[in-house]
């Protein structure tokens, strides 16, 4: 008797760590309390409308001919989203060229789950590269300097569809509340 009792025991401590790294991701976004997560992505942006003039992307703007995001005092200087659900910076429509890729999704589709009940921690890379649960991403290069203060092996980002870029999804850093597009490398 005391032998069954001793396995389950056993059983029961070993499977803790299994649980515990499933839960990383999952589940109602924990940690920063004053950061919020946002319900849900952007709207498509309406057609027709084109508030920022368009470049090819070989002629990307410098980074202080970007534009600026803060709209409040203490606010970042880069594309965040409101308590209200608002993505600033998230206005530039479907014809943005900084957004324009050859081949769309051509490591095919992010399948892990979007929005806040799957809160995603990075496990290390950059810019060019990052990682977390075996998938694999890249940050558009105009959007680089958005994330200079991503903490690429602790943050927590959570994934939105990008309704009017082809080929990109919308990474939300939790930490930070700011937000750059991805695109998916594979898992």
């Amino acid at each position: 008797m005391n032998t069954i009792f001793a396995f389950l025991a056993v059983s029961i401590l070993l499977s803790m760590p299994v649980v515990a790294q499933h839960d990383q991701h999952q589940g109602s976004p924990q940690g920063n309390p004053g950061m919020h997560v946002p319900d849900r992505g952007p709207e498509q942006h309406p057609q027709g409308q084109h508030p920022q003039e368009q470049r090819a992307p070989e002629q990307h703007p410098a980074a202080q001919d970007r534009g600026h995001f803060r709209d409040q005092p203490g606010h970042p200087d880069a594309p965040h989203v409101h308590p209200n659900g608002e993505w600033v910076g998230h206005n530039t429509g479907r014809d943005d060229a900084h957004y324009r890729l050859d081949h769309p999704w051509q490591h095919g589709h992010f399948t892990g789950g979007f929005g806040p009940q799957h809160r995603w921690h990075l496990q290390g890379g950059g810019p060019q590269r990052f990682w977390f649960s075996g998938y694999y991403f890249a940050i558009a290069p105009y959007d680089v300097p958005y994330c200079s203060d991503w903490l690429w092996d602790s943050d927590d980002i959570v994934l939105f569809e990008d309704p009017d870029h082809l080929g990109w999804y919308l990474a939300y850093n939790v930490r930070t509340g700011e937000y750059v597009h991805v695109e998916f490398l594979g898992a």
